[in-house]
């Protein structure tokens, strides 16, 4: 049951740690959120400062008790929307896709934490296919399909608005292993099998199966491992089908072959290309030509293959291995060959358990890619905003080539987050010289250093402007993997649970329990909880921060009891049986200190003893633990610094429970020392909390006021049903004399299995599901039947002052469900809770958090779940029926992290939408200093007021209303003050580029909410429109008379003369070289070298559909002679002889008489059979007819190879028209909106580009993209020389782009829509509640 987003609760849930059972689901999106699958719930981190933010449990089936396995998770790749709604409903932007055993994918909602949507899974036995892999496909602009493996071999495609499926494909006997989307086009994907089958999918639509275009293809490898456990797999589930299982059961195939792993990705770089990873081999294959371009088998020493990683940045990739290490692999300059470069261990020896944890899942971020393009993009800063706390800072940073994170989730419950580095070759000569400088740059005075740098250093991202040394490097005749070294260092680390949790303890002291430092100082209630698991470990739980603040290794084997002595020490057991020559137990007993950290084992014994350890309880004060065996006496022991055994019970017990604290007596209630645990360990705890838990017993004071004497009881009940009450004073054990209840209360159907005591209440319960309470002063009685099996735990909820009822107990019965009982109501089976939060989970142990103040808290349960989560609930305990979550105003129970969030895609949209609108007008980097406004009561010369918060903003060139930027810094001044905005890499890569022009900051705004696609736009913008320029004034100049004082201005020579003047254009061939950037490339020169470099990998391709694409390629780039020579080449036996003998008559024609004459003597004539379409642009090339070639081309679907023809052939107006229909293409077909706006702007088509911006509602990117082109005109003029005749005169004729005269009607209303956008947006982020986590 959801709560309103309004109404503030504890909201507290640790997951489980990961298994090998969620088949290494994780997913890193664009913004830094880790989704990764733990149980049956769904973690979600922040990975830029590596904190847990969310755990969305998943619920159960309603034909199952218990949630299953999740085993594939996938964010939305939908961008944070801008349409201003007045309900935020939903966040498609926070939406995951979640698949588990049952075959079940729902679309779960960040906000809400829970489905929103169940796809429609209900085909045969769909209970049995569990889900393997999902993937997003772009069906429209604005929609997304989703594509999943069901099963061994099943893949079905679905309508996320509806949940339909429209298409479904079976290729068994295959075995369907994981499914990728291209990031060149949004429509593709592939499904790989693990035989090598490829599936290659392009959606046009998301109707019907004829949407749906499909092409088969094969990967050549060695299965016959694969094809040993299938008979292996066959013959185990063939023996097992005797006693009523099937043979395959419909597991997907990471639970059928868990070791055999088949993965493959897209690379970022080159169309087409795949990289595939089998157990023992790494495979590069080309879809476009369907034949393998490189193959290697893994060195000896590499593990089996588990995952492939590429790198955008460079052209090398990372191969994780079943062993926990990680292969570099990198490609050689102009071939597809690559070398393995480096080998590193994401599992440090030092500090691991043995045997070594599972490497789970592995992810690479995408994010810090975009950040580094904007960094190069930047002129490099000098050395006034050096980091002169940081020695690394004086190194010479140009030769590091890229730094990227890795994130890797490992089975014992951490979550690795590694930074990957690049270098190239030191310079030491240049590191001395750059030390010297800032040796002297170090003598300037601090505070006109702060002055320059605004306090901030220098960026950590990459500071690579070095295009130079880059070149030179890659110019080079070879660059040997070895000029290269990559490094992999270990920057964070996320400790969740590290095992199944087996055991619960809470910490409930009452006043006679003192601090561990000694003295009578009373101890307090402190937030935390101890969980025991499986592995041994014992993890102690914030409850204020919902993270393990501690986590011992104290067993060996499972920790089977725990409890808290007082609020600073644990005491644990674990047994394990003796050899099977001395047979009996190991018990194991130890203390441990919070505090220290240390160990201290007691009752340690010489040989195995006949009976194990039953349970452990201890006192509320922490004095006493009483020791239940099986079949043997109980010990009562003395918890002093060395544990004294007392005296030993041989009485036959069931169960045993000490009282729990009670509401102090007015005479007790004085004010009590306050501890030293209080004001220095645990200053966030209130002082009130103290005098909540007192003494169960009087205590007697000494003259000095120290409690010399007291006393504390225990309830107990025996096999036969009888009851009884001791005391423990000092070292006595005494009976408490209660007063008995009618004879009838004891039981005689039932033996007593559980029992809760809190003076002077004692609560049973039997194991045949009845409760019985018992007064054990006036010996008042009553009992119930819970009509449910028996029950197993009883914990009654903890009291304060005013709190005069016998209180309500929570239940935990022996099908691991719970109750929660009111022992006030006269019905209290009717006014029960059994159970309505999360009914997909079962319930292991559960305890009372005593954290409450006064009566009107609400009640707090830990929960320990089978699924090994840990959650905390929230009871109102106001309510009549005390399961409903409260409807009164409570305190907002405010989280405490070490450090901010800074994660701004959390925001709720509105406020994302203004942070977004702030840093894209620019805001200065001070603003982001959380303590700002604490420096503002002593005033610093230029320094905005804290009232005043316009002198925040920059002086740039604005749009909109002037008035909203200001009210948009108020909204947000709740997080800044917080300091929860942007962490302080992107502040500082912020505080370099805000004053650097407007692209960088748009790109910047773009990155930081994971749209990567419109960053790389903002990035590429002004190199379009300076293409655009240079063409506007080559045409100008030609058609203007030639004098001597007006030569003709070219492209090249003008390019020179911009770059001459001293600031270089952003976006040169240097960095496009590498990087995403390559993405959106539209000039000449950049498209023709791309498949120049193509041609190369393809010379030794065999075949005759090899052989057509290579004359293909040839002819694009002009290269007629090699396509001659190949098609004259062309066996007499093929059925290419007479289309290929056509074509080399024809091209040779077009080079010389001399080859037309060769083909003439070589080639028949009779050509009878019709060729593919291509063909027939290849004898339009021969004649000199390229603009009809190209839109040959693009009418077949080959819109690269026809960007390619005309980037060769073609110029001015007829290359601008095939940019333009490619634009168009793009945009309406494949629904890239930012590649479109690229092609448009180079076109010189702006008025097209303005109406897709305007079509699509982006109403803020459009006035932003007019604010772009009109500075980069200005600016682009600035650099001309003045006096020169063509270039001023050129000024006049073209005073303003071509389409965005600043009084025509478009451009106007699009400021006028612009500025009712901000005014809409103001209101929304007034009326919108701030996020608190």
């Amino acid at each position: 049951m959801p709560r309103p987003p309004n109404e503030p609760s504890w909201d507290c849930m640790l997951p489980g740690p990961p298994s090998k059972n969620n088949a290494g689901s994780a997913d890193l999106s664009s913004a830094g959120l880790l989704a990764y699958a733990a149980g049956s719930s769904v973690a979600i981190l922040d990975t830029h400062s590596m904190q847990l933010v969310s755990t969305l449990p998943l619920p159960a089936s309603p034909s199952s008790a218990a949630s299953p396995f999740i085993t594939a998770v996938r964010w939305s790749p939908l961008p944070l929307p801008h349409h201003l709604l007045e309900s935020e409903t939903s966040s498609p932007h926070l939406m995951l896709s979640v698949g588990d055993r049952h075959g079940r994918i729902s679309l779960l909602d960040f906000r809400s934490k829970s489905p929103i949507l169940f796809l429609e899974t209900n085909y045969p036995n769909s209970s049995k296919l569990g889900i393997q892999d999902l993937c997003w496909i772009q069906t429209r602009s604005d929609s997304w399909s989703l594509a999943a493996i069901s099963g061994p071999s099943l893949l079905s495609i679905y309508n996320t608005a509806t949940g339909r499926c429209f298409f479904k494909y079976d290729a068994s006997p295959e075995y369907f292993s994981c499914l990728r989307r291209d990031p060149f086009d949004s429509r593709h994907f592939c499904a790989l099998g693990l035989k090598g089958f490829l599936l290659s999918v392009k959606l046009l639509g998301d109707d019907s199966e004829n949407d749906v275009v499909l092409k088969e293809l094969q990967i050549r490898s060695d299965t016959s491992e694969l094809q040993r456990l299938e008979r292996d797999s066959s013959s185990s589930s063939s023996s097992s089908s005797s006693g009523g299982g099937g043979v395959n059961n419909g597991a997907p195939a990471s639970a059928l072959f868990p070791n055999y792993v088949v993965k493959f990705a897209f690379s970022p770089h080159w169309k087409h290309v795949v990289l595939v990873g089998f157990p023992r081999e790494m495979v590069l294959f080309d879809l476009q030509y369907e034949s393998v371009l490189f193959a290697t088998g893994f060195p000896r020493g590499c593990g089996k293959f588990l995952e492939v990683l590429p790198d955008v940045n460079m052209e090398v990739f990372y191969c994780v291995h079943l062993d926990g290490k990680l292969s570099t692999w990198r490609r050689k300059e102009e071939e597809q060959l690559h070398i393995m470069c480096s080998m590193d261990e994401l599992m440090p020896s030092i500090g691991t358990t043995v045997p070594s944890p599972l490497v789970l899942a592995v992810a690479i971020s995408q994010s810090d890619y975009t950040l580094q393009d904007i960094h190069k993009l930047c002129p490099d800063s000098d050395l006034d905003v050096m980091d002169f706390s940081n020695p690394f800072d004086f190194l010479d940073e140009s030769r590091i080539i890229s730094k990227t994170h890795l994130i890797s989730v490992s089975d014992d419950g951490k979550v690795w987050k590694w930074l990957l580095t690049a270098e190239g070759p030191r310079d030491s000569q240049k590191d001395i010289e750059s030390a010297k400088r800032a040796a002297k740059v170090g003598e300037v005075s601090l505070a006109e250093i702060e002055s320059r740098s605004e306090g901030f250093s220098a960026v950590e991202v990459t500071q690579v402007n070095d295009t130079n040394s880059r070149e030179k490097r890659k110019s080079g005749p070879s660059t040997v993997a070895d000029e290269v070294s990559f490094k992999m260092n270990l920057v964070g680390q996320l400790h969740l649970l590290s095992s199944a949790v087996t055991m619960l303890a809470v910490p409930s002291p009452s006043l006679t329990a003192t601090s561990a430092r000694g003295g009578n100082s009373p101890a307090v209630a402190v937030p935390l909880v101890a969980l025991g698991t499986q592995s041994g470990t014992i993890d102690v739980i914030d409850i204020s921060a919902n993270a393990v603040a501690a986590s011992f290794s104290v067993h060996n084997s499972v920790v089977r009891g725990l409890r808290w002595l007082g609020n600073s020490r644990l005491v644990s057991f674990s047994y394990t049986p003796g050899t099977e020559k001395t047979g009996g137990y190991v018990n194991k007993l130890v203390v441990t200190c919070l505090r220290s950290g240390l160990h201290r084992t007691f009752r340690v014994m010489q040989k195995p003893e006949r009976a194990p350890i039953r349970a452990l309880r201890s006192s509320s004060s922490g004095r006493y633990l009483l020791i239940l065996f099986r079949d043997a006496p109980v010990e009562v022991w003395a918890m002093t610094k060395t544990p004294i055994m007392l005296r030993s019970l041989a009485l036959p017990f069931t169960v045993l429970e000490w009282t729990l604290p009670t509401v102090p007596r007015p005479a007790q209630n004085k004010p009590s020392r306050t501890s030293s645990f209080l004001s220095k360990d645990r200053g966030g705890i209130p002082p009130a909390s103290s005098p909540t838990k007192a003494s169960s017993t009087d205590a007697k004071e000494g003259a000095d006021g120290s409690k010399d004497e007291f006393s504390e009881s225990f309830a107990f009940a025996l096999v036969n049903g009888a009851l009884g009450v001791f005391e423990v004073h000092g070292r006595r054990i005494r009976d408490f004399r209660p007063k008995w209840p009618s004879s009838s209360f004891v039981s005689s159907d039932g033996l007593i299995t559980a029992m809760a005591y809190r003076l002077p209440h004692v609560v049973m319960g039997d194991r045949s599901g009845n409760i019985r309470w018992w007064d054990v002063t006036t010996g008042q009685s009553s009992s119930f039947n819970t009509h449910k099996e028996g029950i197993r735990r009883i914990k009654f909820s903890p009291v304060v002052p005013g709190d005069n009822s016998r209180g309500r107990i929570a239940v935990l019965f022996y099908d691991n469900t719970f109750s929660v009982f009111d022992l006030d109501s006269p019905d209290p089976l009717a006014n029960s809770l059994l159970q309505p939060q999360f009914p997909g989970t079962l319930v292991l142990e559960l305890d009372w958090l005593p954290l409450r103040i006064n009566k009107d808290d609400p009640l707090l349960l830990c929960i320990a779940g089978a699924d090994s989560s840990f959650r905390l609930v929230e009871l109102n305990a106001h309510d009549p029926k005390i399961g409903d979550f409260g409807s009164l105003a409570q305190p907002s129970k405010e989280r405490f992290r070490p450090v901010p969030l800074p994660s701004p895609v959390l925001l709720p949209t509105p406020h994302a939408l203004a942070l977004r609108m702030v840093l894209q007008m620019g805001v200065k980097p001070s603003w982001f200093d959380a303590f700002s406004t604490a420096m503002n009561e002593v005033h610093i010369p230029g320094t905005p007021s804290a009232g005043d918060l316009r002198g925040y903003m920059i002086d740039s060139p604005r749009v909109g209303d002037s008035a909203v930027p200001e009210m948009l810094l108020k909204v947000l001044e709740p997080y800044r003050k917080e300091g929860g905005l942007l962490d302080e890499d992107r502040v500082r890569l912020y505080a370099k580029i805000v004053k650097k022009g407007p692209t960088l900051r748009l790109a910047f705004a773009a990155a930081i909410f994971g749209e990567s696609m419109e960053a790389l736009f903002w990035l590429q913008l002004p190199r379009a429109l300076n293409h655009l320029m240079n063409k506007l004034v080559n045409k100008s100049a030609q058609k203007g008379p030639r004098t001597a004082h007006a030569p003709e201005i070219d492209e090249a020579s003008m390019l020179s003369r911009i770059s001459s003047k001293g600031k270089s254009v952003p976006g040169e061939k240097s960095i496009l070289g590498n990087g995403q950037l390559k993405l959106m490339a539209f000039e000449q020169q950049e498209l023709w070298e791309r498949a120049n470099e193509r041609i190369s990998w393809h010379e030794k391709l065999e075949g005759e559909e090899s052989i057509q694409n290579r004359v293909h390629e040839l002819v694009s780039v002009g290269n007629l002679e090699a396509a001659v020579s190949l098609l004259l080449s062309t066996s007499p036996e093929s059925s290419y002889f007479y289309a290929n003998a056509l074509r080399a008559v024809a091209l040779s024609s077009a080079v010389s008489s001399s080859l037309l004459e060769l083909a003439v003597k070589v080639v028949a004539a009779n050509m009878v059979r019709n060729d593919r379409s291509m063909s027939g642009t290849h004898l339009l090339c021969a004649v000199g007819r390229y603009q009809e070639a190209c839109s040959q081309l693009q009418d077949a679907g080959c819109w690269t190879d026809a960007a390619t023809l005309a980037a060769t052939h073609l110029k001015g107006s007829d290359y601008a028209r095939v940019l333009q229909r490619w634009a168009e293409h793009v945009l309406h077909a494949e629904h890239n909106i930012w590649r479109a706006l690229i092609l448009y702007v180079a076109a010189g088509a702006l008025q097209e580009a303005l109406a897709a911006l305007r079509q699509a509602q982006l109403a803020d990117t459009a006035a932003m993209f007019l604010l772009v082109c009109h500075e980069t005109h200005s600016e682009f003029f600035s650099r001309l020389d003045s006096d020169e005749e063509a270039t001023s005169s050129f000024k006049d004729k073209v005073p303003h782009l071509p389409g965005l005269n600043p009084v025509d009607e478009d451009v106007v209303a699009v400021g006028e829509y612009f500025g009712q956008y901000q005014r809409k947006l103001v209101h929304l982020c007034m009326d919108s509640q701030p996020y608190t986590d």
